[in-house]
């Protein structure tokens, strides 16, 4: 086999996937090595980093075997990591705490002293990010308070992206500037640290790393790390991006009216922007694009196909079990039994907050609510109710995108949901929109195949690179009874939400969960 190759490597919430690919986008091989996260406490989400590079790197040593060329073939690798987890380090590189996951919501209190000098407004004016337990802030926060034994060790902090280049052999701290929004101490428009929330918080710039361009090489392999990645040694490292940035350029969206909604294990929407945006109700985070100096307003979902990952686990286990023993796949037979329940899962509606409400209610105490049930309900309602649920609360995201001025004209669906098409068609039912899906799903591993490419000079930039990679499969049309159904089930899904908040329902549950 002769020609360019590329490889793309996404480390993700749940797994790592690895992908050798050619310059026209076929995958030539690819692996996948799942791994969890840790639960402390509630609200408490942690990972151990090593693991997560460790895996990576076995996923792509068993990609370069199954692609049947050698590995002094491959002309760059790039990498998609999940964003915002907080890595602490001391000075000799050592990991000093578990990493706190995106997920992770222990930072509550810190939202307040946030808020008590600094403004929600004002500090969505710099960053471009709702005030959120999310970003990196509140958790620098929390650690330097409640760990003041780790803080005094803390050396750098870093995000996935930085300590995975650091691992695959590049030298010194460096970070993608898509990523760097999420620390909360971005200014988004103007592509530096903010001095003013530095200064706010008495925190030392020289923690945090470089950012710099996706696409842009750092390093290349050193023989230790060829060893156990089968890479070769020497070959280019480059930076890519956040998985939901990487994600996006995986999908196409580098042209303003094109969207992208993500179904992993989170969720994400995310439209092109060619120019400087804030959204007027400050409801969704504006972040720096792939390619740089232009962004991308994107409405983040804390649970997503995680949430429907947990039904799997803790609702329908039995058939978990069941397909273990036959060899069969369990969503498969998930699908199976949901399409026999009618759209609306029979007036049965979830609020998917198991991770609590990111965009557009940005509600920290919120949890899921499963409302309507009844005796004439069963399993499988109760599983079209979780897969609506998600898909709803997608669909209010992109109606706060819309509703703050952004054109959404094409949109593509990816992630692992998309191997549904019972999911598929529901999206296009839900959001009453044209969807398309992706020749490529994993399109955060393409993405960042395509940032590896610009870094050696294969693609003139990133354009050029999606132009010739990525290209769209299946386009599914929303059927009109369906999509009047979801108008119908979403007016609810509002209502139970705003109802709930009013009374302050999820506060006072959020207090409980606290005693345990």
């Amino acid at each position: 086999m002769s020609g360019i190759f590329i490889a793309g490597i996404d480390i993700g919430t749940t797994g790592s996937k690895a992908a050798i690919f050619d310059t026209k986008g076929n995958i030539l091989g690819s692996d996948y090595r799942e791994y969890s996260c840790t639960y402390p406490k509630p609200n408490w989400i942690e990972q151990n980093p090593n693991q997560l590079v460790k895996e990576a790197m076995a996923a792509a040593r068993k990609a370069i075997k199954k692609s049947g060329i050698k590995s002094k073939e491959i002309a760059s690798i790039g990498f998609s990591t999940q964003r915002s987890c907080a890595i602490f380090i001391d000075k000799d590189g050592r990991i000093l705490r578990p990493m706190i996951s995106w997920q992770d919501s222990r930072a509550t209190d810190e939202i307040d002293d946030i808020l008590e000098k600094i403004s929600a407004e004002e500090f969505y004016k710099i960053t471009g990010f709702p005030l959120n337990t999310t970003w990196i802030l509140p958790s620098i926060l929390w650690v330097r308070k409640n760990e003041p034994h780790v803080w005094a060790k803390v050396h750098k902090v870093l995000q996935l992206q930085d300590f995975t280049l650091r691992a695959f052999g590049v030298e010194g701290f460096i970070n993608d500037i898509p990523d760097a929004g999420f620390w909360g101490i971005w200014d988004t428009n103007k592509f530096e640290w903010s001095k003013k929330i530095l200064d706010i918080f008495d925190i030392d710039k020289s923690i945090l790393p470089n950012p710099m361009p996706s696409g842009t090489k750092v390093g290349t392999i050193p023989k230790s790390v060829a060893e156990k990645s089968g890479f070769a040694e020497g070959t280019p490292i480059c930076i890519g991006a956040g998985d939901q940035n990487s994600a996006a350029t995986g999908a196409g969206v580098i042209y303003e009216g094109y969207a992208s909604v993500s179904m992993g294990t989170a969720g994400n929407a995310n439209a092109f922007l060619e120019n400087p945006f804030r959204d007027p109700a400050g409801k969704n985070m504006v972040v720096n694009h792939s390619i740089y100096g232009k962004w991308q307003i994107e409405g983040h979902q804390a649970g997503a196909a995680g949430v429907f990952r947990w039904f799997r686990d803790e609702i329908a286990s039995l058939e978990k079990e069941n397909a273990v023993k036959t060899g069969k796949n369990v969503y498969k037979i998930l699908d199976e039994k949901i399409a026999q329940v009618p759209a609306g899962a029979k007036g049965l509606i979830l609020l998917p907050y198991l991770a609590s409400s990111t965009a557009p209610r940005w509600n920290i105490n919120a949890s899921g609510v499963l409302a309507g049930l009844t005796f004439g309900h069963d399993r499988w309602c109760m599983a079209r109710a979780f897969m609506e649920g998600i898909t709803l609360e997608m669909k209010d995201i992109l109606t706060s995108m819309v509703n703050s001025g952004v054109k959404i004209e094409h949109v593509r669906i990816m992630g692992g949901a998309t191997k549904s098409p019972l999911w598929n068609q529901l999206q296009s039912d839900a959001y009453n929109l044209e969807v398309d899906t992706l020749k490529v799903t994993d399109a955060a591993v393409i993405g960042a195949a395509v940032m590896g490419g610009v870094g050696v000079g294969i693609f003139k930039d990133i354009r050029e690179g999606v132009n010739m990679m990525v290209k769209p499969d299946k386009t599914f049309f929303p059927n009109p009874e369906n999509a009047k159904r979801y108008s119908e089930m979403y007016d609810i899904y509002c209502r139970i939400y705003e109802g709930l908040e009013e009374m302050e329902v999820f506060k006072s549950l959020a207090k409980i969960r606290k005693r345990f």
